[in-house]
Order: structure tokens, then sequence, then C-alpha cells
């Protein structure tokens, strides 16, 4: 029945040799699984935080935009203040300054509320823009006519007629200008800086 050779000893410890691997089988895959699980669940970790502070930072960022540019509907507004203030000076002749009194006290009284008009500006961010003489560029000015002027090249801004502004480096309001026409015998310029 039994094999006489066979010791009760020998079976028992090939059998328990025998659940000590396969113990030791299951304990390895059950280690592999689970570190497959820390990888899986740390890379997890990471993502969700990369994700997070990505969107803190674009929310600081939103942050700082709204507060820089919060203002420009009423900067807007101010310009056109700041617009009537010049006219005022410019309408009042250099001769009636010299020789009435109430006309040049008025006068130095725009100006000097046209000066601290300018330095709010300034301290909110707002630019104005002096494109005369500059190329034209569609992004900062907006052409209200061409005139013919042949000391200066096709394209150049020969005359502003309404100022253009920016509010930290962003476009307020577009520079209504005039530019120099291009001349029948000029040869045409492509721009090829864009």
């Amino acid at each position: 029945m039994s094999d006489p050779n066979t010791k009760p000893n020998d079976t028992a410890a090939t059998a328990e040799a025998q659940a000590t691997a396969e113990a030791a089988a299951v304990s390895d895959e059950r280690v592999a699984k689970l570190e497959a699980e820390v990888s899986s669940l740390k890379d997890q970790l990471l993502r969700a935080m990369a994700e997070t502070e990505n969107t803190r930072r674009r929310a600081q960022r939103e942050r700082e935009d709204t507060a820089k540019f919060a203002v420009s509907s009423f900067a807007k507004e101010l310009l056109a203040v700041s617009d009537n203030l010049r006219r005022a000076l410019e309408a009042v002749p250099a001769e009636a300054r010299e020789t009435d009194d109430v006309m040049k006290n008025l006068a130095v009284g725009v100006e000097a509320t046209e000066r601290q008009l300018a330095a709010a500006f300034e301290r909110a961010g707002i630019r104005k823009l002096e494109p005369m003489g500059e190329p034209f560029d569609p992004n900062f000015h907006q052409v209200m006519f061409e005139i013919e002027n042949p000391g200066k090249p096709a394209g150049t801004i020969v005359q502003v007629l309404q100022a253009g502004y920016t509010i930290h480096g962003r476009l307020l309001r577009e520079a209504m200008v005039g530019v120099a026409k291009r001349g029948a015998d000029e040869p045409v310029h492509v721009d090829t800086k864009a």
C-alpha cells in the first residue's frame, strides 16, 4: 500500500516545502500586484497635484489680469475728458493768452488739470501712443485718410487726428491717423517682418 522506502517525515517535509513554495509564490504575486497599485496611485496623485498647481497658477494670472484691466471701461470714458482738455487748450489763441489775464489763467488751470489727469493715467498703466512719423500698424492705428506726401514713405503716419492709448500694453483705444499715400512712381513695398 505504501512505499516501504518512503519515510513519513520525508512526505511531511515535501508537503510543507510545497506549501511554503506556493505561499511564497502567492505572496510574491500579491506583492507585485500591490506594488503596481501603489505605482498607479502615486502617478494619479502626482497628476492631481500638477493639475491643482496649474489651476492655482491660472487663477492667480486671472486675478492679476482682472486687477489690471478692471478699470478699462472707466479709463476709456476718461480718454474723452483728456481729449476735450487738449481741444480746450488748442482753442485758446496764443495772442489771447498774452493779452488777456483771464484767458491766461484759464489756460494755465486747464494745463494743470491735463497734467494731473496724465499723471493719473500713468499710475494706472495707461500710456498715450505717439505715432507721428511711425509706420502704420493696424494693431494700434486706424487710418482715416491718405495724403500725398512725397517726403515720406508710403504708409508713414503724417497726421494724428485722435491719440491712441494702451493699458498695461493692451490696446485701450486705437489712434486715428492720416498716412502718406504711395506715389504713382514709387515701388510697392511688402512688409515681410510679420
